[in-house]
This record gives structure tokens, sequence and C-alpha cells, in this order.
């Protein structure tokens, strides 16, 4: 992104993250983020529990892959706040993949800003395992189980 470019970004809060990410999962298909994509920086980090992306180039590829496996893929915020340069919104992400049963992801999502006012780093937290198994039947009380005889 040039200098133009990123000038004419309206610098991100609270009310512009809900209004792009609201663009980008709709009710009834696949995500595009096509949108969101000029509000990240070129030399930037995502992480979640299953991978580390670096760079704006991979994260879009990684974004692609995405919408590729999805059948379908919905998201609901359901709080968000900011302070300086950290936006943190908290919600309810639902997948659907080929021949598999709806699965809702609970999480939060960390969003830093650089000085440019751009993302550099977006670090996503859900627990991915028990929410999934939350939904295959027997291991619905199994995981909770074994989850509090390893960890406490």
């Amino acid at each position: 992104m040039d200098e133009q470019e990123n000038s004419e970004l309206k610098p991100l809060d609270c009310e512009l993250v809900l209004e792009l990410w609201s663009k980008t999962y709709n009710t009834s298909g696949k995500p595009d983020w096509s949108h969101i994509f000029p509000y990240y920086a070129e030399v930037m980090i995502f992480q979640d529990p299953i991978q580390k992306v670096v760079g704006k180039q991979d994260f879009v590829a990684m974004c692609n892959r995405l919408t590729k496996r999805c059948k379908e893929l919905q998201m609901n915020i359901t709080s968000i706040a900011s302070n300086e340069n950290l936006i943190f919104m908290q919600w309810e992400m639902t997948m659907i993949f080929r021949n598999t049963p709806s699965t809702t992801l609970f999480g939060c999502t960390k969003l830093t800003l650089g000085e440019d006012g751009r993302i550099m780093q977006q670090r996503d937290y859900y627990d991915l395992w028990g929410d999934i198994f939350a939904n295959v039947p027997g291991m619905k009380s199994l995981y909770p189980r074994f989850m509090r005889r390893v960890f406490g």
C-alpha cells in the first residue's frame, strides 16, 4: 500500500471495526476479507492456537484457504473495546465445512495498531478442541473430564 492509499483509510476504532467485520461475514455464504486487507500492514503477524503467519501476503493466502475450505462462515461480535493502539473484540464464529455439522467457536481477537494506524498484529484466542468436541457425541463429556484430570 502506498502513502496515498494509507491516507485515504479511516482510522480504525471500535465503530469502524464493527462496520468492516460485519461486511466480512454474512449470514449465508463465504466470507470476503478484501475490504479489510488494506488495514493490515505489510509486515504483520497473525497468530491463533493453530498457526502463526508472518507477513500480509501469507495472511491473505491463509484467509483465502479458509474461504475455500468452509461451506459457510459466520461471525457475531458480542463485545468490543479499545485502548490506545489496541482493539479487543469478543466473538462467536460458526463454521460449516463440507459434510459436517455447524461448529461454533467462542473466542476473542486482539488487534495491535502501528503508528500509521494499520494492524501490525492480530492475535486470536479460542478453545478449538473444546468447542469442536462439544458437538461430537461421546466426546462432549470426555474432553472436559480429560482437561480437568490433566490440567486441574
